[in-house]
């Protein structure tokens, strides 16, 4: 043990001068208390392009919705929503101060969502491949990929940072998102925007799933543009 006799003044409201000890544990000849601390892992950022949302490039996700004539039956150009688990929702949305970048990323296991913006404005979405596992995969696979169990009762494979892609939206046209897509946003470069959202009323309540990219892989993604 090494010993220290240090004199108390300034941490009182009153003068002490009574000597105190003040024991170290020295930790080797060659180990210092300073060396045996880790330093903090540095965030990555990934810059990402943004891809122009088509019926062709968000196929994997989704689909674009685009403007039809008035009178055109339907098909496959239309919205092809999952609405049967519950009680449909449609609503303005109004979100402020969403910057090009985000850090975690969601999913509904339960429906289908349909998002586009009140006057045709640009804006962004991260997105990555539905990655919900059902209980035949994790008997057939028990020990291959990593399967997280969600607070909402489903099983999914978290999302590779590798497999996120950003799509620009712009003009009269909205995104419908798969059941299971992982989406980020929206995102846009205005102040302030204006949203419809079909989901189900209680969507944001028992079936909101998230991934921090941040606190999981170190990671936060800037859409460069």
């Amino acid at each position: 043990m090494l010993r220290y006799r240090v004199r108390v003044g300034s941490f009182f409201s009153t003068p002490v001068s009574t000597p105190i000890k003040i024991e170290l544990k020295t930790l080797g000849d060659s180990e210092s208390i300073i060396s045996n601390l880790k330093p903090m892992e540095e965030t990555k950022e990934v810059r990402l392009k943004p891809m122009e949302a088509t019926p062709s490039t968000f196929k994997n996700y989704g689909q674009v919705i685009e403007a039809s004539p008035d009178g055109q039956g339907f098909g496959p150009h239309d919205a092809q929503l999952d609405l049967t688990q519950g009680i449909p929702r449609f609503y303005i949305m109004h979100l402020e101060n969403r910057p090009l970048k985000f850090s975690s990323i969601t999913h509904h296991a339960s429906v289908t969502q349909c998002l586009g913006s009140i006057g045709g404005h640009v804006w962004y979405l991260g997105v990555a491949k539905p990655s919900i596992v059902d209980s035949n995969e994790i008997k057939d696979d028990p020990g291959g990929k990593k399967i997280v169990q969600s607070r909402s009762g489903h099983s999914y494979v978290p999302p590779n940072i590798e497999d996120v892609q950003v799509f620009k939206v712009a003009g009269s046209k909205f995104l419908k998102l798969n059941r299971g897509t992982w989406h980020a946003g929206p995102i846009f470069k205005a102040d302030t925007m204006d949203f419809y959202n079909l989901e189900l009323s209680n969507t944001n309540v028992i079936d909101h799933t998230t991934h921090h990219f941040k606190k999981e892989n170190g990671v936060i993604f800037l859409i460069d543009e």
